[in-house]
Formats: structure tokens, C-alpha cells, sequence
């Protein structure tokens, strides 16, 4: 259907028998109702290019393995044997850190070019929660805005061929009772408040520099701020790997690769929950590959990002060719999110095969910005995705935070949805375009919203095409 100009708002249809709840996990049946897998034909077959433009880092064959350099895996401070291992590595041309069975505290951990970190099953790496330890600041970017701050706790800058790989679990060592509670009062921390040492001033003043254009030398946030750092961060490299590892209790984002070409991740476990504790948030990155993934956080799954207003124009890097297949997402704020930090724009992003459920997911999939971060969004395609229960399934929102307050409308188009099943959701769509600046082409065609709460809002959307589409058992025909 086109010509959707006008604000419509759909009747709620609830349903008249209570609906069971589904645990995350999704039952066999539903798993089996997903469609076998489509041929890559169409815009699809742009996916085997993007996958081959992708090279895995190339990593010399020689081990430096922690206890050689006087670790023993007892719960010792192992700050000193990561950086001694990681510096024989760079001297040596590059290798493979192994981290051996065992517990290991240490402060943060800065990999070089052609070097792998190594976490082998039944070694546990904790991070020590000491502010003090992720000093001196690094340059990174905080909620799409770039700064001086706090070292991310694995932390990579313009390195080649990276990688974190193994069966091993890592922790950030955030609670409720250390980095967590700088957020100020949230939902995650019943003790926390906006009193005292919080990031609040911090964050305002980040956001006055970055709209004056204050070089980014010159933006001092690390002590004393309160910005959290995340868990891992690669910026400005090439060729990175993240695999087989388990991520939990991060200060903040969990996996966050910024301004990289070449990023594969596949089969990591994040598991978070604490506030802000984003899964994967590709930033400004090219040719992204992330498969196999469990995602259970207490944000975003995925969140793919371009920086935030005057920053994310400034830099001006979209990001684009991202491939998400055979993933898992439990709890979060989004199953497959796009924003809100994307000025710099996202494209050509594939999502497949992937399964969603929990009680506490929010949204299945979802688009988020504003007219202060803008953002050209288009060539977004989605099929076979299966969704046990989930509050909105489809949301497209330009209201976010700020709303309508900037002068930079997004651009948002050529949105396609197939073959998605959802058993249970509140509200089928919140979709919610400006009059000036519509979203234009959004098709949603062979899918099935079984038990809807209501239909929702569509607002200010052209060329809306819709085709074998039921929602409550009946034929969706927006009107």
C-alpha cells in the first residue's frame, strides 16, 4: 500500500483468551516454523560479497602463554604478566597470548597489531573494579561522541589483525556496587541516585564540546568524570576477530568496534544486565560479520551505530555491510537496533535466521533517531526471523529522546521484512515518521504476528507494501 501521508492510527485488537507466556528459550515448534533458508538472490547477493571482503586477522604461529611470564592462575593480579606477554608478542612480529586455565584478576588490556588474546575453556579473566587502574585516558567514543577516556578493559587502537578468541569467561567486574552506579538512578541498581558520583555534568559538558567543535585532544573525560568505559573496544582496525568468548558484568557497552574494516563475531555469549550493557555495537565499521551469538543483556542485543550529532557529521562514516546470522537474543531494550547514535549514517545491513524471545525483550526490530542525529538509514533487509514474545515487534522511531528539536531530519528508506514470526507481542508496530521527512519503503511481506495486543501506530509512512501479512489470524491491511 502507498501513500501513507497522513497520521493513522490502527485499532488496538486484544485478544480474547489469555496468552501463556513463552520462556526465552524458544520452544522446538516455534524454532521449526522458521522457513528453510532463501538463496542469496536479489539484494541478498550482496551478502557473499560482503562475507569475502572480510579477512579473518592473520596471527603468527607462536604462543606466549601467561604462566611462562609468571602467572599461576590463582586469583593473583595478573596485570603485569598480560603486559609483559603482549609486549614478547609485539617484539616477536605478533602471536597468540594464551591465558590457561585459571583465574586471573588484572587491570586493563591493550593488544597490538598481529596479536591474539587467547582465552582457553576454564580460564576466567576478571577485571579489577579500581577507576584508577584505566588510567592513563585513551582516545574513544562514548555514546557516539569522541574523547579522552577511561581505557576500554580490552582496548586495540589502529591495529591490524586482532583477535580475542576462546572458550574462556571474562568479566568486567561491574555491579551494582562499582561502575554501574555512575550511570545515576536506574533500573538496574534500586541504590542508585542522580546524586553525587554520577556522569550526568559529565556527559552535558561532553555534549557542549562536541556541538563547539573542541578538538577531541582537548576533551579531557577520564577521572573524576564518570564515563564507563565498555568491555571491549577496537578502534580504528583492520581485520578483527571476536569469538567463542563469555562476556558479562560490563561497566557499560560489552563489544564495541569503532571505525574497523573487517569484523567477524561468532559465538559469544554477552551476558549483562547492568544499565547501558549494549551486546555488539558496530560504530562507523565496514564489511561486520556477526553469527552465532547468544545475546543477553540489559540493553540492546545488537545496536548498530555512525556517532552522535555534530560528531557522527563531522567524522562522517557510516556504518555499512553488516551481516547478523544464526543469532540468539533473550533480554534486552532491542533484538536488532539501529541507532540512536547514527549521524553518520547506516547501510546495507542483512539480518537472517535469528531467534528472539524473553519476557524482558523489548523490541524485535527497531530504528531509532531523532532530528538532532539524523542519519541517511536505507538498504535494510530482514527474513527469517522467528520471535517468541516481545513487546513491539517492528519499531521505526524519530521521536527519540530529543524528538523533533534539530535541524537534520532522517532519511530513512528501503526497510524490507520477510518471512518473520512472532508468537506473542504487546503491540504489533511503532512506527513513527516526521510529515516533512517520511520513512519511504517499508515492505513487510510472508509474515505472521500470532497474538497481538494491538496493532499499534504507523505515522507518516510512503510506499508502506504489504503482502501476506496476518496479524490475530486475520489478513493485515493498514487503511
Amino acid at each position: 500500500m502507498t501513500g501513507l501521508n497522513r497520521r493513522v492510527f490502527l485499532q488496538s485488537l486484544v485478544a480474547a483468551a489469555a496468552v501463556p507466556a513463552i520462556p526465552g528459550a524458544l520452544s522446538q515448534a516455534v524454532a521449526m516454523s522458521r522457513p528453510p533458508r532463501a538463496q542469496y538472490n536479489g539484494p541478498w547477493a550482496q551478502v557473499p560479497k560482503i562475507l569475502s571482503a572480510i579477512k579473518l586477522p592473520s596471527i603468527p604461529a607462536r604462543d606466549f602463554n601467561l604462566k611462562e611470564f609468571g602467572a599461576t592462575g590463582e586469583g593473583e593480579d595478573a596485570s603485569a604478566f598480560f603486559a609483559a606477554a603482549i609486549e614478547a608478542s609485539r617484539k616477536a612480529g605478533g602471536g597468540r597470548v594464551v591465558v590457561p586455565a585459571g583465574k586471573y584478576r588484572t587491570g586493563p588490556i591493550h593488544l597490538v597489531s598481529n596479536t591474539e588474546l587467547h582465552v582457553a575453556e576454564g580460564a576466567e579473566v576478571h577485571f579489577i573494579p579500581e577507576p584508577e587502574r584505566y588510567l592513563p585516558a585513551v582516545k574513544t567514543r562514548w555514546e557516539g561522541m569522541e574523547m579522552m577516556g577511561y581505557s576500554p578493559l580490552i582496548y586495540a587502537h589502529k591495529a591490524e589483525n586482532v583477535a580475542l578468541t576462546g572458550k574462556g569467561l571474562i568479566d568486567g567486574g561491574a555491579d551494582c556496587d562499582t561502575w554501574w552506579p555512575w550511570k545515576g538512578a536506574n533500573t538496574k541498581c534500586d541504590n542508585s541516585s542522580n546524586e553525587g558520583d554520577t556522569q550526568h555534568a559529565a556527559r552535558a559538558k561532553l555534549m557542549e564540546e562536541m556541538e563547539a567543535g573542541v578538538p577531541v585532544a582537548d576533551r579531557h573525560y577520564a577521572e573524576e568524570s564518570f564515563l564507563r568505559p565498555p568491555l571491549v573496544q577496537f578502534y580504528e582496525c583492520k581485520n578483527v576477530l571476536i569469538e567463542g568468548v563469555t562476556l558479562e558484568n560490563s561497566p557499560f557497552w560489552v563489544i564495541h568496534p569503532v571505525l574497523c574494516e573487517g569484523v567477524t563475531v561468532r559465538g559469544v555469549t554477552t551476558r549483562s544486565h547492568g544499565p547501558n550493557s549494549d551486546g555488539c555495537d558496530p560504530e562507523s565499521c565496514k564489511n561486520v560479520l556477526i553469527e552465532d551469538c547468544l545475546f543477553d543483556n540489559g540493553d540492546d542485543c545488537i545496536a548498530i551505530k555512525s556517532g552522535r550529532n555534530a560528531d557522527g557529521r563531522r567524522v562522517n562514516v557510516p556504518t555499512e555491510n553488516v551481516v547478523v546470522r544464526n543469532c540468539q537474543m533473550r533480554d534486552g531494550h532491542g533484538g536488532l537496533v539501529l541507532g540512536s547514535e547514527i549521524s553518520g549514517g547506516v547501510r546495507n545491513v542483512f539480518l537472517e535466521d535469528c531467534v528472539m524471545s524473553s519476557p524482558h525483550l523489548e523490541r524485535g526490530l527497531r530504528i531509532k533517531t531523532n532530528a538532532m542525529r539524523g542519519g541517511n538509514i536505507h538498504d535494510i533487509y530482514v527474513r527469517n526471523l522467528t520471535i517468541g514474545q516481545v513487546k513491539d515487534v517492528i519499531v521505526i522511531n524519530f521521536f527519540y529522546e530529543e524528538g523533533d528539536k534539530g535541524d537534520f531530519d532522517p532519511n530513512v528508506y528501503n526497510i524490507q521484512v520477510e518471512n518473520l514470526v512472532c508468537k506473542q507481542a504487546n503491540r504489533a508496530f511503532q512506527i513513527r515518521g516526521f510529515e516533512r521527512a517520511p520513512i519511504r519503503g517499508l515492505q513487510i511481506s510472508n509474515s505472521r504476528i500470532d497474538q497481538a495486543g494491538s496493532l499499534g501506530v504507523i505515522e507518516e509512512v510512503t510506499g508502506l507494501t504489504v503482502n501476506n501479512v496476518t496479524i490475530n489470524g486475520q489478513a493485515f491491511k493498514p487503511g
